[in-house]
């Protein structure tokens, strides 16, 4: 029986885009910056980060579809903040992009990691694109490195 990851994947091949929402960018943008740097990091080539920014979280799922249909990129990273306010609007955005990303997983067959934060406030949205107690961006970006590998070391497994 064969388990563990053995990560045999050329990081320097691989393509990924970055899709932030504009919406609340004063969080966005902090978890865009830390996602291409924790890529960078991994061995990812300038060349072959595509950032791009859609007009809110609830557009996300399209605008990383778009990414995986015309970029040829082999995963995309979502960065989104829906933050809580008094209406019920939060609970339809955060359904509808959750949805959208999980199902675009699903059907492409390649990874699109959720760093979407759905908060209570803006101070707890802070927090979260910050560098103190780890930063959502950074955190996205390295769950889908995982995901790259862990398709890689599968189908190793088949040769």
């Amino acid at each position: 029986m064969k388990t563990g990851q053995i990560e045999h994947v050329d990081w320097s091949r691989i393509k990924i885009a970055v899709v932030a929402a504009k919406w609340n960018s004063f969080i966005t943008d902090e978890m865009m910056e830390a996602a291409v740097n924790a890529i960078k990091k991994k061995g990812i080539l300038h060349k072959n980060i595509f950032v791009s920014r859609c007009p809110g979280s609830f557009e996300l799922p399209l605008a990383c579809k778009w990414c995986l249909e015309h970029l040829g990129v082999d995963g995309v990273i979502a960065i989104g903040a829906v933050i809580r306010g008094g209406t019920p609007h939060f609970d339809y955005v955060c359904d509808a992009v959750t949805r959208g990303i999980t199902d675009l997983n699903l059907q492409s067959g390649k990874p699109v990691s959720f760093g979407v934060l759905t908060t209570d406030t803006v101070e707890q949205a802070i927090e979260r694109a910050g560098v103190d107690k780890g930063n959502k961006g950074a955190e996205a970006a390295l769950a889908l490195c995982e995901m790259i590998a862990l398709e890689s070391f599968i189908k190793s497994q088949n040769s």
